[in-house]
């Protein structure tokens, strides 16, 4: 089976991707950064899969180049790329510092540079390979008070795009997920009240699971998806169409 890249693939949606790739064969490597406690659940709830779990800083270029020497001396290369680590903030524009900002682009986008950089070989050698980046809806929209957050989001489209189109001879498909509203940490800070009010917008009336992404990018990942590429797919339950 190919060898699959989480990154942030500890909690949220990037866990539930590494639990769904787990479950069906896959060799899984997941990154975290910070989070020991939820990266020894992972590792203790699937101690006889085929999974590595690796601290590492995802927009240190250096960290992220010894992650993948590492990872070619244990699986040989990565086949599977799912950049899904990334932060948020919400705040106003005129109070967002600037080293908020530099933060946002360095872990949202320029992570996505530092993985894609290292993969880019193996899966252009090999002639097959899958990039799978992780949005927003607000990368599609825009957010009021997360424009830094939108803007990092945005580029992540655009480099999906034109990434798609250098390396679709060499038959590596990239695609875009941007996820809308899902019940993840990263929304934790939204009361019960904002759940509500953003459910109700929901033509679906309900807030997303983190497994519905990730059954979205095993689909991407796999040969059936093998004429898709360059795409921006939203599971967001219709609260943008």
């Amino acid at each position: 089976m190919p060898t699959v890249l989480i990154t942030g693939g500890t909690r949220g949606i990037g866990k539930a991707c590494a639990e769904l790739f787990l479950e069906k064969g896959y060799k899984v490597i997941a990154t975290y950064e910070k989070n020991e406690i939820k990266a020894s659940e992972l590792k203790n709830k699937y101690p006889d899969k085929n999974l590595l779990i690796k601290k590492c800083d995802v927009s240190d270029f250096n960290a992220v180049g010894n992650l993948f020497s590492e990872i070619k001396d244990v699986y040989g290369g990565v086949d599977i790329l799912i950049n899904n680590a990334g932060i948020a903030q919400q705040k106003m524009f005129c109070d967002i510092q600037r080293q908020e900002w530099d933060k946002m682009m360095d872990v949202n986008i320029g992570s996505i540079f530092n993985t894609v950089k290292c993969a880019y070989d193996h899966m252009v050698s090999k002639k097959w390979g899958r990039i799978i980046n992780v949005s927003s809806i607000w990368g599609m929209t825009g957010a009021s008070c997360e424009v830094h957050y939108s803007a990092s989001k945005a580029a992540v489209i655009g480099f999906t795009k034109a990434l798609a189109k250098e390396l679709g001879p060499s038959n590596v498909c990239v695609n875009c997920v941007a996820p809308g509203v899902i019940d993840t940490e990263m929304n934790s800070h939204l009361s019960k009240e904002d759940y509500d009010a953003l459910s109700d917008e929901t033509p679906l009336c309900r807030i997303g699971k983190p497994k519905e992404v990730a059954s979205l990018v095993l689909y991407l990942a796999s040969d059936d998806a093998s004429f898709i590429t360059g795409q921006v797919i939203s599971p967001n339950g219709g609260i943008v169409i």
